[in-house]
């Protein structure tokens, strides 16, 4: 027999459920469903020898679902199979691999499907040097999937022209020319962990001009004007992470001018970039070697900007090669 309200207030548990019920479904009535524009969705291409595979396992490390060598006109339907899928597959990586026969030259034309239908991909071009790609197949004793009867070189240039407006329109370029597995990982973990996806990201990265400056970086600042640590013997094998360098090195004339003036600059320009749908950017500070200042002036620019409230990082790509 069913229980009938009693004198002392207590519910009748058949309405106790019901209200139960009734809040749940009014609380749901409140939520927004999910949009394809919230799946975290990442698109990683780039030329063959580039660290695919390792930027793979980066995005893995930080709960990525990676679904690998994807030919590209499966792209869309992966999407949706994605969103399909619910939180369980809410952040996303696929690889797209230039062996797959399916592989079309219109990856722009692909991820403007994507945006078509309500996702927000972000796409990953990686790059690299001719001689480090070289040097890279030859190593491992594999041909280029593109030479055919031709050389190593014959391949890299047939690929960089299959891929050159997906490089043109990539939100995110690494070039892994001088990075090792190592710092290609960290870089990538560190683009892509736990912050909001939407908000700008920035990537302060030390370098030496004498290796090259970096072709992913978005402003370069030249830190040659300050005194080199190196002609201070007591300073010479030390780095900028150091205490003792770095504090010489920003207690030199106009260096803490210098950090914050470009520190102002960035922050300025954050909004335009936001608004231009940018989400990653690469500031190089470059000095001879890439071992004292820049580090020092990079390290202290990323501690400014983040005081900004910018999410900021320090990398240093040229640290340890002298």
């Amino acid at each position: 027999m069913r229980q009938t309200a009693r004198g002392d207030g207590a519910a009748e548990p058949e309405r106790g459920r019901e209200g139960l019920a009734s809040h749940a479904s009014r609380v749901a009535e409140t939520v927004p469903p999910p949009s394809r524009s919230d799946i975290a969705l990442v698109i990683v291409t780039g030329l063959s020898g580039g660290g695919r595979s390792t930027v793979a396992r980066a995005l893995e490390n930080v709960g990525y679902y990676v679904v690998d060598n994807l030919p590209q006109t499966l792209l869309l339907d992966m999407a949706e199979l994605t969103f399909a899928a619910g939180g369980a597959a809410r952040k996303t990586a696929m690889v797209l691999d230039v062996r797959s026969r399916a592989f079309s030259t219109d990856l722009p034309g692909a991820v403007k499907a994507l945006r078509e239908r309500g996702f927000a991909p972000r796409v990953v071009f990686l790059d690299a040097d001719d001689e480090v790609l070289i040097r890279r197949f030859e190593s491992v004793r594999r041909p280029h999937p593109l030479q055919g009867n031709g050389r190593l070189s014959d391949g890299i240039a047939a690929e960089r022209e299959l891929l050159r407006e997906a490089r043109e329109q990539a939100d995110v370029l690494i070039d892994t020319s001088h990075l090792n597995i190592n710092q290609l990982r960290s870089r990538v973990e560190e683009l892509f962990v736990g912050d909001d996806s939407r908000q700008l990201r920035v990537t302060v990265l030390s370098f030496g001009f004498k290796y090259g400056v970096p072709p992913d970086a978005d402003f370069v600042v030249d830190a040659r004007f300050l005194p080199n640590p190196y002609w201070v013997p007591e300073l010479r094998d030390h780095t900028g992470r150091d205490a003792e360098v770095s504090g010489y090195v920003l207690g030199q004339r106009g260096a803490v001018t210098f950090v914050e003036t470009y520190a102002r600059l960035v922050n300025a320009t954050t909004p335009g970039f936001e608004r231009e749908g940018k989400r990653y950017l690469t500031v190089a500070v470059g000095c001879t070697g890439g071992k004292h200042r820049s580090v020092a002036i990079a390290e202290s620019l990323a501690g400014r900007l983040r005081e900004m409230r910018l999410p900021a990082s320090a990398q240093h790509r040229d640290l340890g090669r002298e």
